[in-house]
């Protein structure tokens, strides 16, 4: 009850203070805590995580060149396909990700938003079978920029990797060989970053 009552008066303080509604406040908490700013602890009281903004990564990334982001791209996808390998997937993930290779299909023509959540479904699939959480938040969390690079590059004069190109990271992984796995991305993503970095010099 004590914790209540303190908890509406700094609520009352803040509305004052700022000349906003409680209803503002409670808002803003809430936000704030989605981004992981601030933690509210039930019974004791709400607490600041971080004060930097969680979303100026994003917007920075954003800002940067297509080429640099499929290179930062490239870095995570071969770091996942190598720990993915040394894993020794199951049979059931290997066939995971060969079902939602055979659903990405080939891009020709049509609606782009709805290819690129399928080829994301497939690269996220890489991603949490490198079984490191630390890799999968971030990948989550640039999910929506790493989508933007993909739609970015669809109908233009830059090569779309083929079906046989994704099915070789999977047999990469199949193998349990990081090496082979390591080379199988990076072979995947070679020609669209050398196609960008012409288009740069252009």
């Amino acid at each position: 009850m004590e914790y209540r009552r303190q908890a509406a008066e700094r609520s009352r303080e803040l509305s004052a203070a700022l000349a906003v509604s409680r209803g503002t406040v409670r808002e803003a908490v809430r936000v704030l805590v989605s981004q992981g700013l601030l933690e509210t602890r039930q019974g004791s009281g709400t607490y600041v995580l971080s004060t930097r903004d969680a979303s100026r990564p994003l917007t920075m990334a954003r800002r940067a060149s297509l080429r640099d982001q499929f290179e930062a791209r490239c870095a995570l996808d071969v770091e996942a396909a190598r720990l993915a390998s040394l894993l020794r997937q199951t049979p059931e993930i290997i066939t995971l990700l060969r079902d939602l290779l055979a659903k990405r299909g080939k891009y020709e023509g049509g609606d782009k938003a709805a290819f690129v959540e399928r080829d994301l479904a497939f690269h996220k699939a890489i991603i949490a079978a490198s079984g490191n959480r630390a890799m999968i938040e971030i990948y989550d969390f640039f999910s929506a920029s790493i989508a933007e690079t993909i739609e970015a590059t669809l109908g233009q004069d830059i090569p779309e990797p083929d079906t046989k190109a994704h099915a070789d990271i999977i047999d990469a992984i199949e193998t349990g060989l990081p090496a082979k796995a390591d080379g199988a991305v990076r072979r995947f993503m070679k020609p669209v970053i050398a196609a960008l970095e012409r288009m740069i010099l252009s």
